[in-house]
């Protein structure tokens, strides 16, 4: 058959085994989110593009290069969501949801699109597994928050996985901070990318997550936030630690992480792994305590982060631990003749009405052929219905395992099955 349309560059088919796969890691992910009282939250696939500009912020790489933006027929200038923070923010002030009592904890698992280079793990339409607690400035609320995450982690059995966090302070020490790295950059402007030189003008901070070689050489030598604490976000990131470390969760500190976002203030964290190569984390996220503010809603608080489900995934094959996972058939049920088949059929139809998984020949095949169907199918049991077993009312049912037969009435077959 000849192919004339694919699918677009860094977009997958997921199908069988691998969408059963799929869907025993969102079980795991909604498993998880109820330990911890975390409520659902579904957003639009696209919003205004202004939420994304005013949230991730103007200068990163998500607005500039990987939106996917368009005009619809009114006029209206739309972006698929790139990433799912800005639109849980959008629709917690939207829908009041500052009325539920605090911490207000959701969870999402969304399509995201980003236009972005294909690697291992990153793709143009990708699935996310997010977290967000809105209402709470206490450490305390990052650690669990982290902690949602090393569980899933635990609970799927990955390995060798690093928790890594970092502050990069506030609104009060930021400015004095921002000083500092200005005054190291202008000294190497003119080795720095483009892209890098504009961003010093808006915010400078952008240009330490730049994927350039030559300019990750030169912020290598930069002055790190963390060395410019307030005395406040000092004591918040001691807390944090604090926190971890009850809860029996390791962590190394990692001067080095900014994450890409500009909302972003104290806490920022990644849980990382070898087996993703290049491109290591699992998990990122942090504290965003001014973007609720910043979209007209009351100063409150926020955490949260962002996880993708592909690159789970990888690691889970990586280190040999993706499950053997198959579609389960009860039972096959074989027809011969017409009046064979009508029965088949009916039968099938009452079992599945009970909950009792079923499968019918629908194709017209010789019952040889619809044998080796049920075997391919992984049929557990089987059983063929023909005018002897129409006249006496009895049907010799097969375990496909180890070939025994029980004789069963067919007005107890649903007995038999329940």
């Amino acid at each position: 058959m000849a192919i004339t349309i694919t699918k677009p560059k860094g977009t997958q088919d997921i199908f069988g085994p691998q969408a059963a796969l799929w869907q025993y890691v969102e079980g795991k992910i909604r498993n998880v989110a109820a330990l911890f009282a975390i409520e659902e939250i579904r957003t639009p696939i696209f919003e205004n593009v202004e939420l994304f500009v005013r949230s991730v912020g103007e200068a990163t790489d998500i607005v500039q290069k990987e939106m996917y933006t368009f005009t619809d027929a009114g006029g209206r200038t739309y972006a698929l969501t790139p990433e799912g923070t800005a639109p849980t923010v959008r629709a917690y002030l939207e829908n009041s949801l500052h009325n539920l009592p605090m911490p207000a904890k959701f969870y999402y698992v969304c399509h995201n699109f980003r236009a972005e280079r294909q690697q291992k793990g990153r793709y143009r339409q990708f699935r996310q597994f997010g977290v967000e607690y809105f209402g709470s400035y206490s450490a305390a609320a990052d650690a669990e928050l982290i902690s949602v995450a090393h569980l899933l982690l635990t609970q799927l059995d990955i390995e060798n996985f690093v928790l890594r966090i970092n502050s990069i302070g506030d609104k009060t020490c930021r400015e004095a901070y921002n000083e500092a790295l200005l005054t190291f950059l202008d000294g190497h402007k003119d080795n720095l990318c483009g892209l890098c030189q504009e961003r010093m003008g808006k915010n400078p901070m952008r240009v330490l997550d730049c994927k350039n070689p030559a300019c990750g050489a030169i912020v290598s030598g930069a002055p790190v936030p963390l060395d410019h604490l307030s005395a406040e976000a000092a004591a918040h990131f001691e807390e944090l630690q604090r926190c971890l470390t009850l809860l029996g969760i390791p962590f190394v500190v990692d001067k080095t992480i900014v994450r890409g976002l500009d909302y972003y203030t104290r806490t920022v964290f990644e849980f990382t792994s070898a087996d993703l190569g290049a491109q290591s984390a699992i998990c990122g996220g942090g504290r965003y305590d001014n973007l609720i503010e910043s979209h007209g809603g009351q100063p409150t608080g926020a955490v949260g982060f962002g996880m993708g489900i592909e690159r789970l995934l990888i690691i889970l094959e990586e280190q040999g631990k993706l499950p053997q996972i198959s579609q389960e058939v009860t039972v096959f049920l074989g027809g011969m003749g017409e009046a064979g088949a009508k029965k088949a059929r009916l039968l099938a139809h009452q079992l599945r009405q009970s909950g009792i998984s079923a499968i019918c020949d629908l194709t017209d095949r010789s019952i040889k052929a619809q044998m080796k169907y049920a075997d391919k199918l992984g049929a557990k049991y089987s059983l063929v219905i023909g005018e002897s077993e129409l006249e006496t009312g009895v049907l010799a049912v097969k375990c496909m395992e180890n070939g025994q037969v029980v004789q069963v009435q067919i007005d107890k077959i649903m007995e038999h099955f329940a």
